[in-house]
C-alpha cells in the first residue's frame, strides 16, 4: 500500500429542501470534476428566512479528496 496525499477544497451547497440535500449537492456537483473524493466535513450551515420560515439552505464544506500517484 502506498501513502497518499491529500488535497481539501472548501465547497458551498444549497437546497430548498434540507442542510443534507445542499451537502448532497455540493457533493454531486464536485464529483463531476474531481476523482477520489473521500471525505467532507460541515464548517457551516446557514439559513434563508421567508415569510417566518426556512426559504433555503446554505451547507459549507470541506471536501478531501486523494491525489493521483
Amino acid at each position: 500500500m502506498s501513502d497518499h496525499v491529500y488535497k481539501k477544497i472548501e465547497l458551498t451547497g444549497s437546497s430548498t429542501e434540507s442542510s443534507d440535500q445542499a451537502v448532497r449537492n455540493a457533493l454531486a456537483k464536485a464529483a463531476k470534476t474531481i476523482k477520489h473524493m473521500d471525505w467532507f466535513e460541515v464548517t457551516e450551515t446557514r439559513g434563508q428566512i421567508r415569510d417566518g420560515g426556512v426559504h433555503f439552505w446554505q451547507v459549507t464544506l470541506k471536501l478531501g479528496f486523494r491525489l493521483d500517484d
